[in-house]
């Protein structure tokens, strides 16, 4: 995920708590078979492709290795059957951002094709927020019940989990869904600037959308909402003086930056969770000059695709105040990730999510309450009002760690199971 998730406040476990009442009812049910069984024998399986997957360099501007481990991937789709395309991402559906990379890498798409109506689309991504050179520092490696490697935990696991859950299908010859899409994207870690568009088109074309991020190491959840990203970045254009000798003669661009962040500096609503704070400043290059350049950053979050629009027009109409004659300020307003945001039909799906879950013995928490991070499925749910669920991925640890990212190995075969049966529930109509 390009910004993670924080530990639940008490309003989201006091949400999660009223979700989980759903299990009680089915809590005895027994497990199906033959999936128990295969999720406890793709175990193994699945931390061989795992060290595969992240002893490959991978960050979002590698297109070497992005272009590697696509070809990785896309050959284990093609061998569990998928009809399988690489996708160059279309100049006209890119968004440019300041991160943006001058080459995102290609999509790896795959259709699997059933004998019943119903399309299920599953999602992960391949890049990290690594530089090449760091997987010498640390390489794949199991300690006791943890597996470590770059990106593990966001997302490799994830494209793991997809490749694993369909090698279950096929060895039980389950046939019943209309169509199973798998779409692994090359640019999640920059906000989905190439990828944003088929994102948003293919997840109108389902009747389903489950994303294989991972839940927090320490409960089993799923999320039916995340926030919405965004940013400002304001450029301020002054003229530049000896700062001893002649400093009227300048413009500062610096003093003009700073009363710009003091007027929006109260932008922010709680009540809407709605949320903007300066964060990036940047003026001048040399003690003696008045600066005639400054720039700032803000971090803005929404939980609501509609409240983008109000924020936006607040700033613009705030700059115009300025302090300084004869300066410009220029704005720019990324629409980073909308939000994902709950629907009565996500709601109705991840109870019974719960339910299968319960089938194992284990509790399913499912967060109704946003806490600030973003997700390729917010995407996937814009244009459409089937339901869109995150966090099907395993449990793990210390995304965006040099040191530390991990998952963990007892969360493989329950969740191998959970996805397996939420595929087969739906293909057969067996869920809400």
């Amino acid at each position: 995920m390009a910004t993670k998730l924080r530990p639940p406040s008490r309003r989201t476990a006091l949400a999660a708590f009223g979700l989980c009442l759903a299990i009680t009812a089915s809590a005895t049910a027994a497990p199906v078979e033959p999936v128990r069984a295969l999720a406890a024998k793709e175990q193994a399986p699945l931390l061989e492709t795992l060290r595969d997957l992240v002893s490959i360099e991978s960050g979002s501007g590698d297109r070497e290795g992005l272009d590697k481990i696509a070809e990785v991937i896309a050959g284990r789709l093609k061998a569990l059957g998928g009809a399988v395309e690489m996708i160059e991402p279309d100049p006209a559906d890119i968004y440019r951002m300041v991160d943006t990379p001058k080459e995102i890498g290609k999509m790896v798409r795959a259709r699997f094709t059933g004998a019943g109506a119903r399309k299920i689309m599953l999602i992960a991504h391949m890049d990290t927020v690594y530089l090449r050179g760091t997987l010498a520092q640390q390489p794949f490696r199991i300690d006791g019940n943890r597996a470590y490697g770059l990106g593990i935990a966001d997302d490799k696991h994830g494209v793991a989990l997809i490749l694993h859950t369909l090698a279950i299908l096929r060895e039980m010859n389950f046939r019943d869904y209309g169509l199973i899409t798998v779409l692994i994207n090359a640019d999640e870690e920059v906000s989905s600037p190439g990828s944003r568009a088929m994102l948003t088109r293919l997840g109108g074309e389902h009747d389903v959308v489950f994303s294989c991020e991972g839940s927090r190491v320490e409960s089993d959840e799923l999320s039916l909402t995340t926030a919405g990203i965004g940013a400002v970045v304001l450029n301020v254009k002054g003229r530049a003086s000896h700062a001893g000798a002649a400093p009227e003669r300048g413009r500062n661009a610096l003093y003009e930056l700073a009363h710009q962040i003091l007027q929006t500096r109260d932008l922010s609503d709680p009540e809407i969770g709605l949320k903007m704070n300066w964060t990036i400043a940047n003026a001048g290059t040399v003690r003696n000059a008045i600066p005639a350049n400054a720039s700032a950053a803000a971090d803005v979050r929404v939980l609501r695709v509609a409240d983008y629009d109000g924020i936006e027009q607040k700033v613009r109409e705030r700059i115009k105040n300025q302090l300084i004659p004869d300066t410009t300020v220029e704005m720019t307003f990324e629409r980073r990730r909308p939000p994902l945001e709950a629907t009565p039909a996500s709601r109705a799906l991840a109870r019974h999510a719960q339910d299968i879950y319960a089938e194992i013995g284990n509790k399913l928490i499912v967060e109704a309450v946003a806490e600030g991070g973003g997700t390729d499925a917010a995407f996937a749910a814009l244009r459409t009002k089937a339901p869109v669920i995150e966090r099907f991925g395993l449990r793990g640890f210390g995304a965006h760690s040099n040191d530390a990212e991990y998952i963990d190995i007892g969360s493989i075969e329950p969740r191998l199971y959970l996805l397996t049966r939420m595929i087969m529930d739906v293909a057969q109509g067996k869920a809400n």
